[in-house]
Parts: structure tokens; sequence; C-alpha cells
């Protein structure tokens, strides 16, 4: 048979979970700036975040709604729209994938993907972010009633 017209990889999965992975990996990417994977998904994740990317540039509320809808995820989307592409000054090629080696395991391949552009949103340093107070010890056994009180 031949592969003519056959776009994308089907990445051992049916087409409802590719949807998924492909949001999830979208999503980490926007909240995190860069993510490992192996390296057939980060392939295909550049494929469609870059489009995303170009339709986010478009700025008017129509191209919100469909990015909120192609994410699935309305901060993400919102994230993307008002903080990441202010910060991107391409035209296109928004993400860079670097070989990371092989996976132990299972010896896949591994990719870090991340903006090629310095993104605001990412590069605050760690002293400025407020930390969490730690949680209060419990003991897992229930309150008595003098406790309650």
């Amino acid at each position: 048979m031949h592969r003519h017209g056959y776009k994308g990889r089907k990445l051992g999965r049916e087409a409802g979970q590719r949807l998924a992975l492909m949001r999830s990996l979208t999503v980490a990417l926007i909240q995190h700036g860069e993510i490992t994977t192996t390296l057939a998904k980060a392939k295909e994740l550049r494929r469609s975040f870059e489009k995303l990317v170009t339709l986010a540039k478009r700025g008017d509320l129509h191209s919100r709604r469909l990015l909120t809808s192609r994410i699935g995820n309305l901060q993400a989307a919102n994230a993307l729209m008002d903080t990441i592409v202010k910060d991107v000054k391409r035209d296109s090629g928004y993400l860079r994938i670097t070989r990371e080696g092989f996976r132990r395991g299972d010896n896949a391949e591994m990719a870090r993907i991340a903006f090629v552009d310095s993104i605001s949103a990412y590069t605050t340093d760690a002293s400025e972010t407020p930390k969490a107070a730690p949680a209060e010890k419990t003991s897992g056994a229930k309150a008595t009633k003098k406790e309650k009180k």
C-alpha cells in the first residue's frame, strides 16, 4: 500500500486518544514552557502547536474561541493568547526540538520541545514567586469529641 495522502503519525493510538494526547501536551507546553517527551510526539506536537500560535497572533474574539475549542482548556488558551504570543518575535518556527538521548526501559528516543524566543512568563526568578506555606500535620485519626468543641 502506498503512503500518499496520509498525514501525521498514529502514535499507536486511536483518533480520540491521539487528540487527547496532543491537547494535554499542548496544555503542558503552555504551562511549563518546555517539556520532555518522545521524539515522535514532539514532532507531532510542533505541527499542531505552531498552527495554534499563528491563530493566537490574530488576537480577535473568533481566534480566542477557536483556541479554546481546539485546546480544550480555557486558562491555557487565555495564557497563550494574552502572555505567550506577545513575546513571540517571529512569523513561524516558534518551537525548537532538541534530542535528549534514549529512555531507559524501552529505549525510546526522547526530545525536549521548547520555545525558541524567551517567554517572559517562564523567566521569572524563583525568589519572586511566593512559596506555599507548609501544610499542617494531621494525624490520620478522626477528631475526638473534645477536639470538636
